[in-house]
């Protein structure tokens, strides 16, 4: 028995200098030089902190939109499916995780055979635990699986995050567009009104005989082209609805809809966009493509630690008889322990394939990751100059729209009096309302341009300001770390 513990003991040490071997090993090259190529500060930047930094519950003013938004993170499912992913993402990394650990089962059996010694058959019962190839991860192909699964794991994170931000951006600019559907119905329907009555006027000088049935018949086309708007825009209503329905995962309540033009989204007088930098931290889907190379660079390893020997070590200990009742007995002790080794000797070359195969993957999350700051950088100063030119914009079309209603009442005025012709009201009035049409589109354009500008600098992942946010370095910042 002393030879047993003996070998057993040497066994552990062994053991124990592969796993001490292995936790210095690493097939892991160096990480990719990143070149994302944009420049220290925004085209036309705004001053101060990233509004990114804001929570969503302070940074839009509408408490009926806020209460809308929780809804729809509560209840949408594209959400919901991002949060699934998250948990299987979670699982999958445990089963890779649980394979640098040693796996023990118990086993236990009974077998009757005839053999050509006996002149009966013979029962034979056995009962053990056992550890079932346990590969002693001497290159880090193990460690390197396991590295992949956390960065996969936490790009998946990342992801769902993206995705609140961009169901953030989306509800909030359909709450929006319905808000507006109704101010343009609304401007219809006057509109509507004033056309009827100018074609009831129009009417009744031709049937007494003032004027030809020529400016009835212009007036009846305001009215029917007036008429098609307040259809269009009625559609347009329940459209809205049913996409804010659809966003929002169940049926908006009515008190929560804006039944008329929304003249302020955020209570935030000024939109700071911070420095570009910023958005390595504040936007999800950069940080997804920081973890997806990382996970690309740890594949490389498990791909190089495949060129080496592969050592399994199997063993098992228990009891055995051929007697039941002396199964137990001390007499009785059984164990078994050995190594299995698979030496890598011609194979076509498919291992380095692999390699080069891993590198490549390396490559192109590269170049993915590259491509996401620049996307984002160029998001973010597009709806910049938008917000630097919208507000010179919106001035010159309110000028717009009181200069052609001074013009519609003076033509309206100069045509009860005799002086011009219809023809003259009723260019007038299209290009005021032409300009009334233009005007909310433009303050439409404003207030979405400031969802938007929330939505590229990464806000929307916190829901009050001072809650705080915290973000899982990858498997090469910890290695990074680690090293200095």
């Amino acid at each position: 028995m002393q030879n047993v513990w003996s070998i057993a003991g040497r066994s552990i040490a062994v053991s124990s200098l592969a796993l001490a071997l292995a936790a210095c090993q690493s097939m892991r090259g160096p990480e990719p030089v990143v070149q994302t190529n944009i420049p220290e500060s925004y085209t036309a930047s705004a001053a101060g902190t990233s509004v990114a930094e804001q929570g969503y519950k302070d940074f839009f003013a509408d408490q009926r939109l806020v209460q809308v938004l929780d809804l729809a993170l509560a209840n949408n499912r594209d959400l919901r499916t991002a949060a699934l992913n998250i948990d299987r993402a979670q699982q999958q990394y445990q089963i890779t995780a649980n394979g640098q650990l040693p796996m023990i089962g118990a086993s236990g059996g009974v077998l009757r055979q005839d053999t050509l010694n006996t002149t009966k058959p013979i029962t034979s019962y056995n009962v053990g635990l056992g550890v079932t190839a346990y590969e002693l991860d001497f290159w880090g192909r193990v460690r390197s699986l396991k590295d992949n699964a956390l960065d996969s794991y936490l790009a998946t994170a990342s992801a769902r995050d993206a995705t609140q931000i961009a169901l953030i951006g989306q509800v909030a600019q359909a709450w929006l567009n319905y808000a507006y559907a109704n101010a343009n119905l609304k401007l219809a329907d006057q509109t509507l009104k004033a056309q009827l009555e100018s074609y009831n006027l129009n009417k009744k000088r031709f049937d007494v005989g003032i004027d030809s049935e020529v400016p009835v018949r212009q007036a009846q086309i305001s009215v029917e082209t007036a008429r098609n708007d307040v259809a269009n825009y009625k559609t347009q209503i329940a459209q809205a609805q049913n996409l804010l329905n659809l966003l929002v995962g169940q049926q908006v309540p009515a008190n929560l809809l804006p039944a008329q033009r929304v003249n302020r989204i955020t209570a935030t007088n000024t939109i700071g966009s911070g420095i570009p930098s910023d958005l390595l931290n504040n936007r999800p889907d950069v940080r997804a493509a920081e973890y997806k190379l990382s996970a690309a660079g740890a594949n490389i390893g498990a791909a190089k630690a495949r060129l080496f020997p592969t050592i399994s070590l199997t063993g098992s200990a228990g009891y055995a008889s051929t007697d039941l009742g002396d199964l137990f007995k001390s007499g009785n002790f059984v164990w078994s322990a050995g190594p299995s080794l698979d030496i890598p000797i011609f194979d076509w070359g498919t291992r380095q394939a692999n390699i080069k195969v891993s590198e490549t993957d390396q490559k192109i999350a590269l170049s993915d990751y590259e491509k996401s700051v620049q996307s984002a950088f160029r998001e973010v100063n597009d709806a910049l100059a938008v917000r630097q030119n919208i507000g010179d914009r919106i001035a010159a079309q309110r000028r717009l729209v009181d200069a052609t209603n001074t013009t519609y009442k003076l033509s309206n005025a100069r045509f009860r009096a005799g002086i011009d012709s219809y023809l003259t009201v009723l260019d007038a009035q299209r290009a005021s309302y032409a300009a009334e049409q233009g005007l909310l589109l433009l303050e439409q354009a404003n207030l979405n341009n400031q969802v938007e500008l929330y939505k590229t600098l990464g806000g929307g992942i916190k829901a009050n300001s001072s809650d705080a946010v915290q973000y899982q370095p990858s498997t090469t910042e910890r290695k990074a770390a680690a090293t200095k």
